[in-house]
């Protein structure tokens, strides 16, 4: 892949990866991490073959670059960072909400957190999720709608 090419996409698209990555990660050292090597592995990309949707694509590196470091994760790292979400200065409430919200994120399947976080926190298609994912429009969708039902069965009311 071309590095002018590259160097224009993480111009593009830097940002909105890097956010994504924080909120699949829950740690800005691990999102910062994960974005330069999801920008590494598009500049390693040999195939001469025009990249159609350059987003979405992007999404879908930077989702096994996320599901590679979760896998090395030991199970007690927490998601600490996830608080990054809150708009405004916690309050103790907030905070409590935030990490219960946190708590049930965490635990959703990889492929529902992904889909969750890139439709609604990135604002992605479901088509462009699919792609970043590797399914299609429809199990897109369904995973959102999953992992939707599931935070409102597991997330306490007061926390809502």
């Amino acid at each position: 892949m071309s590095p002018d090419l590259v160097e224009a996409w993480a111009e593009t698209y830097g940002r909105e990866i890097h956010a994504y990555l924080w909120r699949m990660l829950g740690d800005r050292q691990d999102a910062e991490d994960g974005l330069q090597e999801t920008f590494l592995r598009a500049l390693r990309h040999r195939n001469p073959a025009p990249i159609a949707a350059p987003r979405a694509w992007l999404y879908a590196i930077a989702t096994n670059v996320a599901r590679t470091h979760l896998r090395r994760r030991r199970p007690e790292d927490p998601l600490d960072d996830f608080e990054h979400l809150a708009s405004e200065a916690p309050s103790r409430e907030t905070s409590e909400r935030v990490a219960a919200l946190r708590r049930v994120v965490e635990g959703l399947p990889l492929k529902q957190r992904a889909a969750l976080i890139l439709r609604r926190y990135q604002e992605l298609t479901y088509d462009e999720v699919a792609r970043a994912i590797g399914s299609s429009p429809e199990a897109a969708r369904a995973n959102v709608y999953q992992a939707l039902k599931r935070l409102k069965a597991l997330v306490p009311e007061e926390a809502r």
